[in-house]
């Protein structure tokens, strides 16, 4: 039977294609076993979405499997790819080179809402969301050493912190520390006057009566130790709510390490004295 055309509808009766044609390109076509092309007159899955010869969108089922294609360069021959798959009870992210049959997965959302990203097997990053709290979980099994990072924090592509693995059962919180990064350094003298100074306390926080911890008033030791407190007394934001002060701890340890320091050579000189008026 010949093609049959009405207001730019055609049927093709060999093989049962129905275009939508209005302006002569096929732009629209339902091809014979239940693929739809737009934007292409020969579909090559079941939707192909054509928006120029190097941009196209594919709709397939692989395996049991649905998957989500969106293509770049020539369709058919070398072309990269990146590919949404609905596999099971998870959806995966993947990525594809220079082949139309080879994906490598990304990234996944497994049906309890775990996040993967990265090397899924001995390598991952996950973000999880289990009933008893959220947490991020990153998990390796390839190197066993000392220094491989798990965070690296960067200011202007300069590294300045980060938490590193230490071993196979500990991690390191780490702080920029390069000799090359300071200047005008000297001896510290003062300790033990500075610690004087500090006033340590013990206390529960608001709302956990039945917890009491050792600690410190940050307003009162930013005095002393003002590198080691975030913010300022009292702060509030624009809308009147507490920007509450926080203290990194750690930074108390070069201080206290300067006190001990002196307190042992005070030690050290009343033990020589000692031992002069035993041996007198």
């Amino acid at each position: 039977m010949s093609e049959v055309k009405t207001n730019k509808i055609s049927s093709v009766s060999t093989n049962g294609d129905i275009t939508l044609d209005p302006d002569g390109t096929g732009d629209v076509i339902v091809a014979s076993g239940h693929k739809l092309g737009v934007g292409t007159t020969s579909p090559q899955s079941d939707l192909s979405v054509k928006v120029s010869a190097s941009r196209q969108l594919d709709v397939i089922k692989d395996s049991g499997d649905d998957h989500l294609v969106l293509k770049s360069s020539a369709p058919d021959a070398s072309y990269n790819m990146r590919s949404i798959e609905l596999a099971g009870e998870k959806v995966a992210f993947s990525t594809g080179a220079s082949s139309g049959t080879s994906y490598t997965e990304r990234m996944q959302i497994t049906s309890a809402g775990t996040v993967k990203i990265g090397a899924l097997t001995n390598s991952k990053w996950e973000l999880r969301t289990p009933t008893d709290g959220a947490y991020v979980l990153i998990d390796h099994a390839t190197n066993a050493g000392t220094g491989y990072s798990y965070f690296v924090f960067r200011y202007n592509g300069t590294s300045i912190g980060g938490i590193a693995q230490n071993g196979t059962t500990a991690v390191s919180f780490n702080t920029t520390s390069d000799h090359r990064l300071k200047e005008n350094v000297t001896d510290m003298s003062g300790a033990i006057a500075r610690v004087k100074s500090l006033s340590p306390k013990r206390f529960n926080f608001i709302g956990e009566s039945n917890r009491t911890v050792d600690g410190f008033l940050a307003h009162e030791a930013q005095t002393v130790v003002p590198e080691a407190i975030t913010g300022t007394h009292n702060e509030v934001d624009d809308d009147g709510n507490a920007v509450m002060q926080s203290i990194d701890q750690s930074k108390l340890v070069p201080l206290l390490t300067g006190a001990l320091k002196e307190a042992i050579t005070k030690i050290e000189a009343l033990e020589a004295r000692v031992t002069a008026l035993e041996d007198a």
